[in-house]
């Protein structure tokens, strides 16, 4: 190790290049399996590694410490499985959206998700509980509303991120005030200027794509059709509501998210029991291998059909990948090296919240993991806010407008391995919809451009003389 070279600018473009090069090929033109992909990509960053001096049991210890930071992930990704399972054994999923059916019209029912997930996201501050419990069940309702997959699951995913973003206890709003050196509620503060605005236009547009899902859409007949078929393989009741009702307290409490999603699966396998009449051996099952069951209904068939352990598995083994090449890049530098000669070209406001937003998605994308490109991104450009007499919460802000709003929108990434394995739309299907993520950097940007909401420091020093 200590006779490791830094990398310079032209070898950690050609190493990006090629992991970029591999992913968009391997995807769009060959159709490859990601983990070949990403295996693939770790071979050649591991040879790059070599070739600066660092050897196989660098390389190893550098991945594993990538896996490490997101150990406490995978115990999320597991326990997802088992509360889907859980909550199709005891008629919560099929309870809520039977009830869906009665109260929520199609054309409102985009809007009605996004604020839905928007609220639950901010009370928990989880992006991904919001996902795998009530993302799940809207997907149920939209389908049987005869709404496109994609379309559901980007509204969900925009109303989760919202939450993720702006929550007070959000690890990820967190991490960002920490990794800046600012106060989180001045960071939450600055976060409002441009996600509100966002949020506002995304709420007209979902509204305006639901307006075209009406009776006329959706027969009466067939949302009956399918509550008819709910009502013949599932005892539907209030009390079906209440793993739900135990999570949400459980959360709200800030209890640890696994013993909140443990207690809803104890309380889901009793309602099963008592109120479905099912077998704990089949249960125990369902738990392993997921829910599975001929209801008489296609689309009823689809819904229910799913949880488990094995159902996340594809999910686990893709993140932990992801999460060893990231260690990989990380620990070697090359990111660093390829933007140490940008930074000092950069002269303008606009173009250093610009880079800060190509670095954090780049980041993301090469590395699968928001909580690292979050540090990563704001230790590169930490001493340039500070140069230019920026606010730190003006780099905390644009980090998480690049970090935790692309994240989900990478099929290789954690969160959009996870948002997959819980919903099963395809991350690319559902990305053109996630209008929050995608429209809130594009804001933001031109909101710099206007030198709206955008803070210096040198302004209060102003003022104080100003007051003197």
């Amino acid at each position: 190790m200590s006779d490791v070279k830094i990398p310079g600018f032209t070898q950690s473009a050609i190493c990006f290049g090629g992991i970029i090069g591999m992913i968009i090929t391997g995807l769009i033109v060959f159709a490859l399996p990601l983990h070949v992909i990403i295996m693939t990509a770790i071979i050649w960053t591991s040879g790059h590694a070599y070739s600066l001096g660092y050897r196989f049991p660098d390389i190893k210890l550098a991945m594993n410490k990538g896996i490490e930071r997101g150990l406490g992930a995978m115990y999320i990704f597991i326990l997802i499985g088992v509360v889907i399972a859980a909550f199709l054994e005891s008629g919560t999923i099929t309870s809520i959206v039977y009830y869906s059916l009665d109260l929520i019209n199609p054309s409102v029912f985009l809007p009605a998700a996004l604020l839905i997930c928007s609220f639950m996201s901010l009370a928990v501050g989880t992006s991904w509980g919001t996902v795998g419990t009530a993302g799940v069940i809207l997907i149920g309702v939209g389908f049987a509303m005869g709404i496109p997959l994609p379309i559901v699951a980007g509204a969900v995913v925009s109303g989760a991120t919202f939450g993720d973003k702006l929550s007070p206890i959000s690890d990820t709003t967190n991490l960002a005030a920490v990794a800046a050196g600012t106060d989180l509620y001045k960071h939450i503060k600055s976060m409002l200027y441009t996600t509100i605005p966002t949020y506002i236009i995304c709420l007209v547009i979902y509204g305006l794509i639901g307006s075209t899902y009406s009776a006329d859409t959706v027969t009466r007949d067939e949302i009956i059709a399918f509550q008819s078929a709910i009502d013949a393989n599932f005892v539907v009741s209030i009390w079906s509501f209440l793993p739900i009702v135990v999570l949400l307290f459980l959360s709200l409490r800030k209890s640890p998210a696994e013993v909140a999603m443990v207690s809803s699966v104890a309380t889901a396998i009793f309602l099963a029991i008592i109120q479905q009449d099912r077998n704990i051996l089949n249960i125990l099952t369902s738990l392993q291998s997921g829910y599975s069951a001929d209801t008489g209904h296609a689309g009823l068939n689809k819904l229910v059909n799913r949880g488990g352990i094995m159902s996340m598995m594809e999910t686990l083994s893709m993140t932990l990948f992801a999460l060893a090449l990231g260690g990989l890049l990380e620990k070697v530098g090359f990111l660093k090296a390829l933007l140490s000669g940008l930074l000092n070209k950069i002269k303008s406001v606009l173009a250093l919240i610009f880079a800060t937003m190509c670095t954090g998605i780049l980041a993301c994308t090469s590395m699968g993991e928001s909580y690292i490109s979050i540090i990563v991104t704001s230790q590169l450009f930490k001493e340039k806010y500070a140069e230019m007499k920026l606010k730190a919460y003006m780099l905390s802000r644009t980090v998480e407008e690049s970090t935790t709003m692309s994240s989900p929108l990478i099929p290789w990434s954690t969160a959009g391995a996870f948002y997959y394995g819980a919903m099963q739309v395809p991350v690319l299907d559902y990305l053109p919809y996630t209008f929050l993520n995608v429209l809130n950097p594009l804001v933001s940007l031109t909101m710099t451009y206007f030198g709206i909401a955008v803070f210096r420091t040198i302004t209060e020093n102003k003022a104080a003389q100003a007051a003197e």
